[in-house]
């Protein structure tokens, strides 16, 4: 009997290491300037930051000099592929997808004012890009051939790409509107998106975008937070951030609650990470913090 139990607890904590359940378990990766950081956010408290991954751009000795310029200004970093990898967008004008293991740079492009991007199947990345010369657009690659556009659409203010696997489909926030699209011809050497839908936005200066479940999304603009949901096309306010301004970036689990977001109190930047059920803010201080993207599935 004693065995068993033994066995059975074993089982638990296993299962709970899995999960990432584990005391210190969740973490927090959060982007600003050259570089991009893991926070073991449940250690973190304050300027109490316990970091668990750091990438800097100075680091990246396998990108070509020029590109290294492109990536002084990090404005996105998600987690994908398990959390095995890191794809950062910068303003400055790149996107570089990391091997977090090795620090190696799998994929990288020169991508004007670049805001997010999102890895796609068949290992293709979207990549929304903002206003600037050669910008506005919505752009897509391979991650085996760096720097070769394969597909381009106009779309103003470029700010967010979320891939819905669940519906197939690819959902883009602009200055002024949201878009959906589906794939096409995505086996062949030139891919394309087709847009099946767009919503004008309740708000103006649409910023951040992410998906909660399979119908429903959540994006940020200008002056408040706002959800979409997907099957009824319709923007309700999320209440939990309403009429908040100048918010940069949102994560929620609508099971648990738990929500973490940063926003702007220095002109565009941070040096602050907000984060509710629990209640508390992380504070790096010295980084002009944009961006932060909770680990989703297996926490580690």
């Amino acid at each position: 009997m004693k065995k068993l139990l033994i066995k059975f607890l074993l089982f638990i904590v296993s299962m709970a290491f899995l999960f990432g359940y584990a005391a210190g378990q969740e973490r927090i990766a959060a982007c600003g300037d050259d570089q991009v950081l893991i926070i073991d956010s449940e250690a973190s408290e304050g300027k109490n930051v316990k970091t668990v991954w750091t990438w800097k751009v100075s680091d990246a000795v396998d990108l070509p000099e020029v590109y290294q310029q492109y990536m002084l200004s990090n404005d996105d970093c998600k987690p994908v592929d398990g959390n095995k990898k890191i794809l950062i967008t910068s303003s400055s004008g790149g996107v570089v997808l990391v091997d977090r293991e090795t620090g190696k740079s799998l994929f990288y492009a020169h991508v004007p004012n670049a805001h997010s991007a999102e890895y796609l199947p068949n290992d293709r990345i979207a990549v929304a890009l903002s206003t600037a010369e050669g910008g506005n657009s919505i752009e897509v690659y391979d991650e085996s051939r760096s720097d070769e556009v394969l597909y381009r659409d106009s779309l103003h203010s470029g700010h967010g790409v979320v891939w819905i696997q669940e519906i197939e489909t690819l959902f883009a926030l602009g200055g002024s509107e949201l878009r959906a699209y589906s794939l096409e011809n995505w086996n062949s050497e030139k891919p394309e998106l087709k847009l099946e839908n767009s919503w004008v936005l309740p708000d103006r200066g649409g910023h951040d975008l992410i998906s909660v479940s399979d119908n429903r999304l959540i994006l940020t603009t200008g002056d408040s937070v706002w959800n979409f949901d997907i099957k009824e096309e319709k923007f309700s306010p999320f209440s939990a951030l309403e009429g908040i301004r100048g918010v940069k970036s949102v994560n929620y689990d609508e099971t648990t609650g738990r929500l973490i977001y940063t926003k702007a109190e220095e002109s565009w930047w941070t040096e602050n990470i907000y984060c509710r059920n629990p209640d508390k803010v992380i504070t790096l201080p010295g980084l002009k913090l944009y961006k932060v993207r909770a680990l989703k599935d297996q926490m580690n």
